[in-house]
């Protein structure tokens, strides 16, 4: 029995096809469960793979501790009569005579404005002298003047009030109502009366973060544990730096998920299923859920007690690898939290390749089929 010239060539397109099939690779979004596996430290690889249990969850379950020290958390509230270097009293004078010291004819009262305090805490009233301010109270103060002019003027009578200064001021600067500069009052003493005088925090609350900076010293801490622990509401001083700002910490999200991209946290915590979630879940139609990978740096100290050791030094890589059709799975995976700077992998389930490369064939065979076909019309015609 003979073949005819087009049964020949349809069999040689279809070993060509297979075997350009089998010489290259068919486009996919990463790689498979078998790659990553023959990349562990267990076949000569450079990464621990772990599966992950509740040991693993509770070993790894490290989330940013943030407060402040006892340095800022033990302070007291400033006075806010406390008068200090930098700030700025307002004077009126009264006196018992129609031509007094200070006041000028036809008036018995002086109106002395912006009084600065000096860098030596020190205030000059004419024929009062030069007093000290610094460390004393407004009515402190007014006694002092005033013991100072009865020898001068019969009956004197002082008011000192105390304006804002740069020796009682914070400034607030970030994600907050008004930034600026506020000064340091009796109802603004503490840090979230400062931060509500600002008109509050304009972004999330859950991962709203404050940082405090008081000379040398820094705190930070979760704008929503202000709230939580009073403790945490400490007293301002003079010139402390207010810096309100959203948390930086973020994911990747690669493979067969709804959105491949860098992903901020929106909570404080984040879990893989939260994080799977937040990237618009796993693609029903391609991805594996038996395949679902966090790529990460892990500290050596965590890494001896997930992996049982006590000989590894420095950073480890290690692959956690979640299982969602195991019945405690979705549950691990609750449980699993994700940390700044992890990459979140979900493979393609195998089947998805498979109709890759029967589609590839059967586009290939087709455009053969097509060729052959056009070939053989010519032929005919030829003939």
């Amino acid at each position: 029995m003979k073949h005819s010239p087009s049964r020949w060539a349809r069999s040689v397109a279809l070993l060509a096809a297979v075997s350009i099939l089998a010489s290259c690779g068919l486009p996919r979004v990463g790689p498979n469960k078998r790659e990553i596996f023959a990349g562990s430290v267990q076949r000569e690889g450079d990464a621990f793979i772990v599966a992950v249990n509740d040991r693993v969850t509770r070993a790894t379950a490290v989330v940013p501790a943030l407060g402040f020290s006892d340095a800022f958390k033990t302070a007291g509230i400033v006075g806010s009569d406390t008068i200090r270097p930098g700030d700025t009293l307002g004077l009126t004078v009264w006196e018992n005579v129609d031509d007094g010291l200070l006041a000028g004819e036809g008036a018995n009262a002086t109106i002395l404005e912006e009084v600065q305090v000096d860098g030596s805490g020190f205030i000059f009233v004419p024929y009062a002298g030069r007093i000290k301010a610094a460390g004393n109270t407004p009515e402190r103060i007014r006694q002092i003047i005033t013991d100072r002019l009865e020898d001068q003027t019969p009956d004197p009578q002082v008011e000192v009030r105390r304006l804002a200064g740069d020796g009682s001021t914070v400034s607030l600067v970030g994600s907050v109502g008004g930034q600026g500069v506020y000064a340091i009052e009796r109802p603004t003493r503490t840090l979230s009366a400062m931060l509500a005088r600002a008109g509050g925090v304009t972004i999330e609350p859950e991962i709203a973060q404050i940082t405090v900076i008081c000379g040398n010293h820094k705190g930070k801490i979760w704008f929503q544990d202000l709230y939580d622990n009073p403790k945490f509401d400490i007293a301002l001083r003079g010139g402390d730096r207010i810096l309100v700002e959203e948390d930086t910490r973020a994911f990747t999200a690669l493979g067969a998920t709804g959105a491949q991209a860098r992903v901020p946290f929106e909570t404080q915590t984040l879990s893989a299923v939260e994080a799977i979630a937040q990237v618009g879940g796993l693609l029903s139609a391609s991805a594996d859920p038996t395949g679902v990978f966090v790529f990460r740096n892990e500290p050596a100290e965590i890494a001896n007690q997930v992996l049982g050791r006590s000989d590894l030094v420095g950073a480890q890589r290690l692959v956690y690898v979640l299982d969602l059709t195991e019945p405690n799975g979705m549950f691990m995976a609750r449980d699993f939290v994700i940390r700044d700077q992890d990459t979140l992998y979900v493979t393609e389930a195998p089947f998805t390749q498979w109709n890759k490369t029967i589609a590839a064939l059967t586009g290939t065979l087709g455009a053969v089929s097509t060729l052959t076909t056009a070939s053989d019309t010519i032929a005919g015609t030829g003939g």
